[in-house]
C-alpha cells in the first residue's frame, strides 16, 4: 500500500528466547492524517481501567514486572494525559482490540499486534500499547516453522508501547476455539488473513486460547484455576481409565511411575500397550505389568503395523461389532505342546487351526519385511507354530477375520482413538558427543534421529489426549535445538498444546543431579498439564545453553521450604554386603532399614502396585532382587582393591602416582612401575592421560554422603566414579536403582549389564511420579498458570500409596 507519511519503526516485541528481532530506529513522525478520532474516554474510567498510565505527571514511569525465568525488573513506562478509542493512520480508522501490522525494521517483515491502548502522553505524542503476535519462527519452533501453517500465528502476553504513527494496515485475524468442528474451522480459516487459536507463553508453552481475545484489555487476566485434593479409594470401579501406550518403554519406569503418580489423587492410568526393541526391557516390563500388551519390536514396524491393523479392522468391518459370532477358544492354551484327540497328518498335508498373534517386519529372519501371522497349526502343538506372511494365507479369510474379531475386541494393538496418553523417549544416538560422525546441520537426516520423526508419527496417527515425551538435555543443546524444534513443531502442527521443561531427578528426592529434558502435549479441548515444583535442595550438575535454562522447573526460584538432599547413605545403607563375584539375584535383607528412604522403597509390590495375583509367590515377600554387581576383571579388581575407601580417593591414590600443582597427573619416575599379577600396569596409560591428565574420575570411590552426578547405563570405573563406599566393587544393578527410585520389587530380567542399562536408560520414579501428579491435576480439571507444588515428597509418597491401597481387614488373605 502506498504511503505518503514518513513512518518511525516499531519497538520489536519483546523477543521469545530463541528470536532477535533488530530494535527499530525512532523518528518523529509527520502527523498529517494521523490522530485520534474519538473523544477521549472519561478520566476517571481511564484511571480506573488504565492505572498504571496515571501514576505521576511525569513523562515516564516506572513499573515492576515479572520476568519470564520468575525475577523482576523495573521497566518504564509512559504516562497518559488521555485515554481514546478510536484512531487513524493514513485515513484508515483503527478501534480499540483491532489487529495490525506494525513496522519492523527495513527488510524484516512487519510485526503483528493487537491494539490495547491508545493514549495521548503527558508531553503530547500519540501512542499504542500492542500486544504480539509471534509467527512460528520467532517462537521455539525456530527454523522447523515448515510445520506449521505460515498463516497461524500465536497470540502472547508481551506489550510493548509504540508510537500510533508505527501501524502500517488492518490485520484480520480470526480466533479459532479449540472445540471449534473441523467444517466450521475450515470455514473461519478462509476467511482471513491470519488465525489464532494458541496463546505462546514463556518459558516456552504453547497452550489454547480459552477465552475471547477481541474483548481482552489490559487488566484482564487469565486466572488460575485449581481444585482440592481428591483422594478416591483406589478400588472405586466408576472412575474413567486412562489408556497408555509407553513407547521405546524400557523396563517401564516412566509408565509406572506416572501410574503411581495419577493414583494418589484418586486416578487411574492403564498401561495397555508397551513396546521397545531390547527383548530383556520386554521382559522385565511384562513381569512388572502382567496386564500390559507388551510388544519387542522396532517401534517404526509398529507403526506399519498400526496402519495395516487399521486396514484389516475396516476390511473385516468390526469396529463396533458385537453380532459376529466367534467359535470358543479351545481349553488347549497357545503353552499347550500338541492338540489332544487329534490325529497327526500326514507329511505335507496343514491346515490352519487358528492364528495367534501378529506383527509386521521379519520374523523369521529371512529379509522379506512384511505382515506376519503366528500359526497353529491343526494336530499341532506349540513348538511348531510358525510365522506366515499374509499372502500365504489368502485362503484362511474366515480365520483372519476370528483372529481380527478377537484382537479388535481384546484391543490387542490400538486404532485411533483408543489411546489417551502416549509417554516415551525416542533414542536420538545422533546427538550423543559420543558419536563423532553426528551431523550437525541436518540432524533430522540423520538415521540415528529417526526415531524422533517415528514417535511424532505415531502420536499423529493414533491422537491421543496427552503426550510426554522425555530426552536428555542434549537435545537443547545440538545443532541449535533443532529436534526440540522439531517435536514442538510436529506437536503444534498437529494442533497441540505444548510445554517444556527440565528437571533433575536430584531435586525430587533421589541421590543423583541427573538432568532430563520433557516435552507435554495436550489437545486443544484438554487442560496443558504443569511441571512440578522441586522438592528437595540438589546440586545442579550438568550444562544447559543460557537460552533454556528457564527451562528448568524451579530455575530463579527462591524455595524456603526445600527438603535437605537425599544421600548416598540414605538410599543403599541398609543392603547386605556382597563381593565382586556375587552371582545371586535373589537374597533376604540382612539388616532393619536405617531411614525413611530405605524403608518406603522396600515396600512390597501389593502396597505400591496393588498386586493380588496369587500366582505371584513374591507378593508378599521381602526379597531383595538384583543386588548384584558388574563383576570386574582381574585386573580392574586389584586395582580397586588398592583404591582407599574413603570419599574421592581414585587412581590417584595408588602407587607410583604424582600429582602436580596443576593437579596434573604423572607415574613417579623414581619408583618402579606398579603392575598387576598379569603383568599389567596398576595404574593403566588411560587414567593418566584422561581429560589430560586433570580427571579425577578413574576409579573413583564414593561416599556415603555423596550425591551421585548421574546413573550411567555401563557400569565400568575406568571414567566414572562409582565405586562402593566401602566395598571393593561397583555399584551393584539394585543400588543403582533405588538411586533412581525403583521400589526394591520392581525385577529385573537378562544378564547384568542389560540390567545396568535397562536401569541407566529409566526415567526416575522421583520425577515420572510428580509428573503424574501433575496429569491428575489436569485430569481433576485443575489449570494452573505456574509449576504447582507438591503435597508429598519422594519416597513419602509410597507410603501414601500404601494407605490408599489398604482392603477391609475381612479381604485380606
Amino acid at each position: 500500500m502506498g504511503r505518503g507519511n514518513k513512518r518511525t519503526e516499531a519497538t520489536s516485541p519483546a523477543p521469545a528466547p530463541t528470536a532477535s528481532p533488530k530494535k527499530p530506529k525512532r523518528s518523529t513522525p509527520d502527523v498529517t492524517d494521523l490522530g485520534f478520532l474519538s473523544a477521549p474516554v472519561p478520566s476517571n474510567q481511564a484511571k480506573s481501567r488504565w492505572p498504571h498510565r496515571y501514576q505521576t505527571k511525569q513523562t515516564k514511569a516506572t513499573v515492576t514486572v515479572t520476568l519470564s525465568d520468575g525475577s523482576t525488573e523495573e521497566k518504564e513506562l509512559f504516562q497518559a494525559k488521555s485515554h481514546y478509542t478510536r484512531a487513524a493512520v493514513d485515513g484508515v480508522e483503527f478501534e480499540l482490540f483491532d489487529d495490525a501490522y506494525i513496522q519492523s525494521s527495513e527488510g524484516e517483515p512487519d510485526f503483528i499486534a493487537k491494539i490495547v491502548e491508545m493514549f495521548q502522553t503527558t508531553s503530547g505524542e500519540m501512542y499504542i500499547c500492542t500486544q504480539w503476535f509471534y509467527r512460528a519462527k520467532d517462537t521455539v519452533i525456530k527454523d522447523q516453522d515448515y510445520l506449521i501453517d505460515a498463516r497461524r500465528v500465536f497470540y502472547s502476553d508481551i506489550k510493548d508501547d509504540n508510537l500510533l504513527s508505527c501501524i502500517t494496515r488492518k490485520a484480520k485475524i480470526n480466533q479459532l476455539a479449540p472445540d471449534m468442528a473441523a467444517d466450521a474451522r475450515e470455514k473461519s480459516m478462509a476467511s482471513c488473513d491470519l488465525y489464532v487459536d494458541t496463546m505462546y507463553t514463556f518459558p516456552h508453552a504453547f497452550s489454547s486460547l480459552r477465552k475471547d481475545i477481541n474483548n481482552l484489555s489490559l487488566t484482564d487476566e487469565v486466572v488460575e484455576t485449581k481444585t482440592p485434593d481428591v483422594k478416591k479409594p483406589l478400588e472405586d470401579s466408576q472412575r474413567s481409565e486412562v489408556t497408555l501406550l509407553d513407547l521405546y518403554c524400557g523396563c517401564g519406569a516412566m509408565s509406572t511411575g506416572l501410574g503411581i503418580g495419577v493414583s494418589l489423587l484418586g486416578e487411574k492410568i492403564v498401561t495397555k500397550w508397551a513396546v521397545d526393541f531390547n527383548s530383556y526391557a520386554c521382559e522385565s516390563i511384562k513381569y512388572n505389568h502382567p496386564n500390559t500388551e507388551v510388544r519387542n519390536e522396532d517401534a517404526e514396524n509398529f507403526f506399519i503395523l498400526l496402519k495395516e491393523w487399521e486396514s484389516l479392522c475396516k476390511k473385516f468391518n468390526v469396529v463396533g461389532s458385537k453380532d459376529i459370532e466367534l467359535e470358543p477358544q479351545s481349553s488347549d492354551s497357545d503353552e499347550s505342546e500338541v492338540d489332544d484327540g487329534v490325529v497327526v497328518p500326514s507329511e505335507g498335508e496343514y491346515e490352519v487351526q487358528k492364528l495367534l498373534a501378529i506383527c509386521y517386519g521379519d520374523p523369521n529372519q529371512k529379509k522379506k519385511t512384511g505382515l506376519y501371522f503366528k500359526v497353529r497349526w491343526k494336530g499341532y502343538g506349540r513348538a511348531d507354530d510358525t510365522w506366515e506372511p499374509i499372502e500365504g494365507l489368502s485362503n484362511c479369510e474366515e480365520r483372519l477375520q476370528e483372529f481380527v474379531l478377537r484382537g479388535y475386541r481384546a484391543k490387542v494393538l490400538p486404532l485411533p482413538g483408543d489411546v489417551d496418553f502416549i509417554c516415551g523417549g525416542p533414542p536420538c544416538q545422533g546427538i550423543s558427543g559420543f558419536n563423532r560422525f553426528r551431523d550437525a546441520l541436518a540432524p533430522l537426516k540423520d538415521k540415528k534421529n529417526h526415531q524422533l520423526v517415528v514417535y511424532m508419527n505415531i502420536v499423529e496417527f493414533l491422537k491421543p489426549r496427552y503426550v510426554l515425551m522425555e530426552n536428555v538435555t542434549d537435545i537443547l543443546k545440538f545443532a541449535k535445538a533443532q529436534l526440540t524444534s522439531y517435536a514442538v513443531g510436529r506437536l503444534v502442527s498437529m494442533n497441540y498444546q505444548a510445554r517444556l521443561g527440565i528437571m533433575a531427578a536430584g531435586a525430587y528426592g533421589v541421590p543423583q543431579c541427573r538432568m532430563r529434558f520433557f516435552l507435554w502435549g495436550a489437545g486443544p479441548t484438554e487442560i496443558l498439564p504443569q511441571f512440578p515444583l522441586p522438592t528437595h535442595e540438589a546440586l545442579k550438575k550438568g550444562v544447559v545453553v543460557n537460552e533454556y535454562k528457564e527451562l528448568i522447573i524451579g530455575h530463579g526460584d527462591e524455595h524456603g521450604q526445600l527438603h535437605k538432599s537425599a544421600l548416598l547413605g540414605d538410599a543403599i545403607s541398609d543392603m547386605p554386603a556382597v563381593t565382586n563375584d556375587t552371582e545371586e539375584d535373589e537374597m533376604p535383607y540382612d539388616k532393619a532399614p536405617s531411614t525413611e528412604y530405605q524403608k518406603l522403597i522396600r515396600l512390597s509390590r501389593k502396597d505400591i502396585f496393588g498386586c493380588s495375583d496369587a500366582k505371584r509367590k513374591d507378593s508378599h515377600k521381602s526379597i531383595l532382587y538384583d543386588h548384584r554387581p558388574h563383576k570386574l576383571n582381574q585386573d580392574d579388581y586389584e586395582r580397586v582393591c588398592q583404591v582407599p575407601k574413603f570419599k574421592g580417593a581414585n587412581f590417584r591414590n595408588l602407587p607410583g602416582v604424582l600429582v602436580g600443582p596443576d593437579r596434573v597427573v604423572k607415574l613417579d619416575e623414581t619408583v618402579e612401575r606398579a603392575r598387576c599379577t598379569s603383568g599389567k600396569p596398576l595404574v593403566p596409560d588411560y587414567a593418566l592421560s584422561f581429560e589430560e591428565g586433570k580427571s579425577c574420575k578413574p576409579f573413583g570411590r564414593l561416599g556415603m554422603d555423596d550425591i551421585v552426578a548421574t546413573v550411567v547405563t555401563r557400569p565400568e570405573p575406568h571414567n566414572q566414579v562409582l565405586l562402593h563406599p566401602n566395598q571393593d566393587r561397583v555399584l551393584s544393578v539394585r543400588e543403582n536403582a533405588r538411586l533412581q527410585g525403583f521400589p526394591d520389587c520392581y525385577k529385573l530380567f537378562g544378564p547384568v549389564r542389560e540390567r545396568y542399562m535397562q536401569i541407566g536408560n529409566a526415567v526416575s520414579f522421583s520425577v515420572s511420579m510428580p509428573l503424574g501428579y501433575c496429569l491428575a491435576k489436569a485430569l481433576q480439571g485443575a489449570q494452573y498458570t505456574t509449576p504447582l507444588s507438591l503435597p508429598f515428597k519422594f519416597p513419602d509418597c509410597l507410603g501414601e500409596l500404601k494407605s490408599l491401597r489398604q482392603e477391609p481387614e475381612e479381604l485380606i488373605s
